[in-house]
């Protein structure tokens, strides 16, 4: 029988969405799941990018240009300098979801046997567009207990070696909600000229920033102009998950021409959901206002029902829409299934996902669950009310 080959073997399964099936027998069975587990906003999609597709009157649904229309590009240009990131459409290349954008970096960055350094708990499939390209994450442990913090520049410089190709962070951070300070930035900055690797900011949460805090973007810092890349998409910020519209944004002329090179390889991101970034670009400041608001009353609810149980320990988010808690036991992965599998209140159950999943480090996060606070309130303080008692069945 033909095998399959030793990267796909090595390809984890996605923590988030390994539960799914247990999940739709919970509801075969008759029970409601409470979904705390994915990053799916329930925010309305801004209706000026809904219209855009729906008054649309192409009559062939043609490739678009494998970097991104031009019109979309140069949109961003205008976006960007809004935030403060000066660059121009050239340093941009479109692609098919933030997801195909770190994967073409990574993949035209490094070579077999070369190693990624990478806070964690991170981003799942950083994991996995690792493995993809046969290259080692060297992983820099933050702690639950110091609010997921970036640890000292020394542990990350004792992690360089002449392996290294970039160093990857996500600000604000998915699973942890933690946003890295201006300081921290450029502390990070100051490294990776020093031994000249890259600096990778998946920043697709840059919207979402609490408590008056603000965000500070790689490609904000001068001197970087050969070394930053952004990471980006529209998914998160819109609540167009489905569009698969993201960017790969550097000054780095040789990296933009080798990503392109994977970008034409694909051939093109999808037309309809370029259409519908372009209008939802023109999405006014107040949708924002209103969605941040909205996730901050969240995160407080939340906050305040999961320090009703015992013995738990949370790190409050500064952005995002995900939390860490660690929970009063040995194996949220096996918590995770028993729940969904074994428990029910009133024909209600919750899924959530894993941590261990968020980390390279073996057994690292084993106790730790994460909560995507993507539903509204009321569903929140219920989700959490089954999670105790599940808690207390679970130990039982």
């Amino acid at each position: 029988m033909p095998k399959i080959s030793n990267k796909g073997l090595k390809m984890p399964e996605s923590p988030i969405r390994k539960l799914v099936p247990f999940a739709e027998n919970a509801k075969k069975k008759g029970n409601h799941v409470y979904h705390l587990n994915i990053g799916q906003p329930d925010i309305k999609t801004p209706q000026i990018a809904l219209n855009a597709v729906q008054k649309s009157e192409l009559e062939v649904l043609a490739y678009a240009r494998s970097e991104g229309s031009e019109i979309y590009r140069k949109k961003l240009v205008d976006y960007y300098k809004s935030k403060n990131i000066m660059v121009t459409a050239n340093d941009i290349v479109v692609t098919t979801g933030g997801s195909e954008a770190l994967f073409f970096t990574i993949g035209s960055i490094t070579d077999f046997g070369d190693e990624l350094i990478i806070p964690e708990p991170f981003y799942a499939n950083y994991n996995g567009f690792s493995i993809a390209n046969g290259v080692i994450i060297k992983p820099v442990v933050s702690t639950i207990e110091k609010g997921f913090s970036l640890p000292n520049i020394d542990v990350f410089e004792n992690q360089i070696t002449t392996k290294t190709k970039a160093i990857i962070i996500c600000n604000p951070g998915n699973p942890t909600g933690y946003l890295y300070t201006k300081e921290e930035i450029k502390k990070l900055a100051t490294l990776v000229l020093k031994h000249d690797i890259f600096l990778i900011a998946d920043e697709v949460y840059r919207e979402f920033v609490y408590d008056g805090l603000k965000h500070h973007s790689v490609m904000s810092e001068t001197g970087l102009e050969n070394h930053a890349i952004l990471i980006d998409s529209v998914s998160k910020r819109y609540s167009m998950c489905g569009a698969r519209i993201g960017c790969v944004v550097s000054k780095n002329k040789d990296l933009i021409a080798t990503v392109l090179k994977y970008a034409q390889a694909r051939l093109s991101p999808p037309t309809f959901s370029l259409i519908a970034s372009e209008a939802a670009l023109d999405t006014p400041q107040s949708y924002f206002d209103a969605v941040i608001e909205e996730y901050v009353s969240r995160r407080n609810i939340l906050i305040t029902e999961l320090q009703k149980i015992a013995n738990i320990k949370i790190s409050k988010p500064k952005g995002a829409f995900y939390l860490i808690v660690a929970l009063p036991i040995k194996d949220a992965d096996h918590f995770a299934q028993w729940i969904l599998e074994n428990f029910q209140d009133n024909d209600e159950t919750v899924m959530f996902a894993p941590a261990s999943g968020f980390y390279s480090t073996k057994n690292a996060g084993k106790n730790q669950i994460r909560i995507a606070y993507v539903l509204k309130k009321e569903d929140l303080i219920r989700a959490v009310t089954i999670l105790k008692l599940a808690l207390l069945a679970y130990k039982s």
